[in-house]
């Protein structure tokens, strides 16, 4: 098989950029780097697409070994033929493979085995001919009768075994009948009998049936888990006339034929014995598959839109991690990040002490000149909320706001932690993560396993590999797209640079601790380990910002930096580098200049090219800066205020199958289910949008919004 052609015919990608991108993937070079400093060789691929060439290559690959296995295997049993060569070349899934291959895999003894051992094999064959013959049953039949086989019933039984087992093995039938039960079968699932499940949270299921068609992933997840859970018996139907249909198209049955009676029965027992039972197998685990890449690409979005979230930069944080009985952790922290004060109060029960905590807070607030108060969205959260909006109402420069705490548990009991607070508890670890996870999402997010950030649906019952392979590119991806200031970043953040990983991350930071800030790129050749490959995909994605070039605090690499200075001499400008100044002059030569023209005369690619001036014109930008910022509060707003028909902004807080969850600033989240999302919108978390209160149950605490278009305010 020809990779290169069958990748570019299966992605509707021409076969040079494959062949290109394939070969730069071959050489060692990272996702993020290819996407963005050759585009020229792949024709401007995006990383998507370049990881959609990655999967697929390799998935061919694999097709292509298993192939080559397979034809070794039919060879060495001496029955290779032409025309099976040729289907097992034809094949183009690993599925349609093992259809054609499963007549000669090696298997455990079976009753058709037994049946060959006896020479039954000839009238198996007589039965799948189906031909007419004025010969009776007992004339055909007697050739076969001998010590192993006593009697006609043993010798049509064994040779009915053989035809069932030659028909659930056949290639076409196996297929058409896959087809037929993913379009018309039906998935069923009710309550076993001993089950437990006293908080019903399977009851959606107990009484269950469903078009396999129409099923939606969360519902195949759930129904999985709850069959897991042993709550749960399901079952898989085919209509009988699929399933005879996909048979009588390579066996049919003839009447006329002393044996159509059994090749009746053979195809009855076949079906229901063995054919149907591994289709139905088949039909669960595509469902499951089909299930598990939906919830992993639906909890990587999230997590891309949670990681993109703009950082809150110059702000004085003080972050609170909730609680009741252990009280409510607190953690001051300046703009950098770096821990002024902490503190304990109890202001809810046991100890309902409100006022010392009120106190304790303002005193906080004024000492460090606080500028944003941030609450953990756990336990006791909307309760702390009520008393903090006393607190921001009387202190007009102080804003609040709630914001996830998932997995600020688990970094505050990581070794990293552990390393970088040694003295302090816990769950003051914990607020100091929420703290500076408003203050820069991204930097303090990587800290933290993505599964534990909570932003996924059904996260435990997926593939964790897959899984967690998902999810570190999302990181990959952000990360290289902000870009890193070498001289700040932690070793968690900067493992995720293109061509760094978690060793070279340590070395860049023990280096720097010794040495001091970097103060250009060439620097980083220096610190052990770095080698050329290493150097080459991560110097472009790391920033040096007031050293001693200002193109090494750009997202230009310093193999451009020739054609950078060219296009600077040609601008010929003296305004302070990042200045408006400077920024109009770069623009105004980009918009009177023939770009393709001037590519031609700097012998570059015109994507590059085009790449420099932008980064010229913002140098350094990051691109978090173009999104809406966190909604800020001043004042706590309860179930009781909502009215139907209200219009307000929300945040989303999570996306998953049949809507998205948006934080309003009371104590639930709303739901905005998928049919009331605009046609054609796709939201994203920490999206802000304008939506409308439907209706309010204040009973069972459920809100239900409707989005409204961002210039709809009526």
């Amino acid at each position: 098989m020809d990779l290169i052609k069958q990748t570019a015919e299966n992605l509707s990608i021409p076969e040079e950029k494959i062949a290109h991108t394939i070969d730069l993937l071959q050489d060692q070079n990272t996702v993020p780097f290819i996407a963005r400093y050759r585009k020229e060789m792949t024709g401007n691929l995006n990383e998507d697409q370049i990881r959609q060439v990655k999967a697929e290559w390799q998935r061919l690959q694999n097709l292509e070994d298993r192939r080559q296995t397979i034809l070794k295997s039919i060879a060495e049993q001496g029955k290779l033929t032409d025309q099976l060569q040729s289907q097992i070349f034809a094949a183009s899934t690993l599925t349609n493979l093992e259809d054609i291959y499963l007549p000669y895999r090696p298997k455990r003894r079976t009753r058709a085995i037994a049946a060959r051992e006896k020479g039954l094999a000839p009238l198996a064959d007589l039965i799948l001919q189906q031909k007419v013959t004025d010969k009776t049953l007992q004339v055909l039949i007697s050739p076969f009768i001998n010590k192993h086989v006593p009697d006609q019933d043993s010798a049509l039984a064994g040779a009915n075994d053989i035809v069932a087992e030659l028909i659930s093995e056949n290639a076409a039938v196996r297929q058409m009948v896959r087809e037929k039960g993913l379009v018309n079968g039906k998935l069923s699932s009710e309550k076993t009998p001993a089950s437990d499940d006293h908080r019903q949270v399977y009851s959606l299921y107990y009484q269950f049936t469903s078009a396999i068609r129409y099923l939606r992933p969360h519902q195949i997840l759930a129904i999985n888990r709850g069959e897991k859970d042993k709550v749960l018996k399901v079952t898989i139907s085919i209509p009988e006339r699929d399933w005879l249909t996909a048979i009588h198209s390579q066996y049919p049955p003839n009447a006329r034929s002393p044996f159509y009676q059994n090749l009746k029965k053979a195809i009855d027992d076949s079906a229901k014995r063995l054919l149907l039972p591994t289709i139905e197998r088949d039909i669960r685990r595509t469902l499951t598959e089909s299930a598990e890449t939906h919830a992993i690409d639906v909890f990587a979005k999230n997590l891309h839109g949670l990681m993109t979230q703009p950082p809150l930069v110059d702000q004085v944080v003080l972050a609170i991690d909730p609680g009741f009985r252990t009280g409510s952790k607190i953690a001051v922290v300046d703009p950098t990040g770096k821990l002024l004060d902490t503190a304990t109060v109890y202001p809810h029960p046991p100890q309902n002490n409100k006022t010392q905590a009120y106190q304790v807070i303002e005193k906080l607030v004024k000492a460090h000149k606080v500028t944003l108060i941030v609450i953990g969205n756990g336990t006791a959260s909307r309760e702390t909320e009520t008393f903090i909006a006393e607190i921001t109402k009387t202190n007009p420069s102080v804003s609040y706001l709630i914001t996830s705490e998932a997995g600020a548990s688990v970094y505050s009991a990581s070794k990293l932690a552990q390393n970088e607070f040694p003295d302090l508890d816990v769950s003051i670890r914990g607020a100091i993560s929420i703290a500076r996870r408003v203050q820069d999402p991204l930097a303090e997010l990587v800290k933290i396993d993505a599964k534990s950030i909570g932003v996924g649906l059904y996260q435990h019952d997926v593939n964790q590999n897959q899984l967690s392979q998902a999810l570190d590119q999302v990181v990959e991806t952000v990360v290289n797209a902000v870009g890193v200031d070498v001289n700040t970043a932690s070793a968690p953040l900067l493992m995720y640079v293109a061509g760094i990983g978690a060793s070279l991350a340590e070395k860049i930071v023990r280096y720097r601790d010794r040495q001091g800030p970097f103060r250009n790129r060439m620097d980083l050749k220096n610190i052990p380990g770095m080698g050329p490959k290493s150097y080459e995909q991560s110097a472009g994605f790391l920033r040096i910002r007031d050293g001693e070039s200002p193109l090494d605090a750009t997202a230009i690499h310093p193999e451009s930096y020739p054609i950078a200075l060219k296009v600077l001499e040609q601008v010929n400008t003296n305004q302070k580098p990042g200045s408006v100044g400077w920024q109009k002059a770069i623009k105004n030569y980009k918009d009177s200049t023939d770009i393709v023209k001037l590519a031609d005369i700097l012998d570059a690619g015109l994507p590059t090219l085009e790449d420099i001036l932008d980064e010229l014109i913002r140098p350094g930008r990051d691109p978090r800066d173009d999104l809406p910022r966190p909604i800020l509060r001043k004042d706590v707003l309860n179930m009781s205020d909502l009215t139907e028909g209200m219009q307000t902004k929300g945040t989303i807080r999570n996306v998953v199958d049949f809507g998205a969850f948006v934080d309003i600033g009371v104590k639930v989240d709303g739901l905005l289910h998928r049919s009331k999302i605009k046609r054609g919108t796709t939201l994203m978390v920490g999206d802000i949008i304008d939506i409308t209160i439907l209706s309010i149950d204040q009973e069972r605490e459920r809100i239900a919004l409707e989005m409204r278009e961002q210039n709809d305010h009526n």
